[in-house]
């Protein structure tokens, strides 16, 4: 691995976007979200009419759709036939679909190797749930971000979005494929009552510091 991989984990409505954006934008690094190529899956799937509980067909959709990696303005992006559903896929239709989708274990295979090929366009910042313990495992900047239940509820709500948030960290980390957990030699970094700014600011200083080493 020639690039330097910055992997940000953790659960969900933790912060993990916006704070690796951020980061991406003060190192000036490509910025790569997991989750949402998971998303724009669970989406095609639902277009498709695809049924969610049915892992062989949610596995045959991810094997045959037509979809490619782009980088567009330092963001990596899956399109589907020429298309990104950025508005799409944060719907909460798709959001309730998406832990099913996740949970194929052919999904998770497909999703690897392509999460892994973002590393052509450069250096990365990359955000999802197992980044440090599956995709880059071998990258010594790992990262695992947290808040207090109470404060990630808030947040989906303040995006207009209903999740269960309890239900969702139960299902991410008893998958039997890629289950959410922190990476050996991740920092976990709670971030309940902080900005965004100081979070990402707290994060760079900790990447720099190993550097220094």
């Amino acid at each position: 691995m020639n690039n330097t991989v910055i992997a940000i984990d953790g659960t969900s409505a933790s912060g993990k976007s916006t704070t690796s954006k951020c980061i991406a934008r003060k190192l000036g690094y490509i910025y790569v979200d997991t989750g949402a190529m998971y998303r724009t899956l669970a989406w095609y799937c639902l277009k498709r009419h695809v049924d969610l509980h049915d892992d062989k067909a949610v596995a045959t959709a991810c094997q045959k759709w037509k979809a490619k990696l782009v980088c567009v303005d330092n963001q990596v992006r899956l399109l589907v036939d020429d298309y990104y559903p950025e508005k799409e896929i944060r719907s909460s239709e798709t959001s309730a679909a998406v832990v099913f989708v996740a949970a194929v274990p052919k999904v998770r295979a497909w999703m690897m190797k392509t999460q892994r090929d973002c590393i052509k366009f450069g250096n990365l910042v990359m955000e999802g749930r197992d980044i440090g313990t599956n995709v880059f495992p071998e990258t010594d900047f790992k990262f695992f971000l947290d808040a207090s239940l109470a404060e990630r509820h808030q947040r989906r709500a303040a995006e207009g979005v209903s999740e269960n948030i309890a239900e969702r960290d139960r299902r991410d980390s008893q998958r039997a494929t890629s289950p959410l957990m922190i990476a050996l030699g991740a920092l976990v970094v709670n971030n309940s009552g902080k900005s965004i700014e100081d979070t990402a600011d707290f994060i760079v200083a900790e990447i720099e510091k190993r550097r220094r080493k």
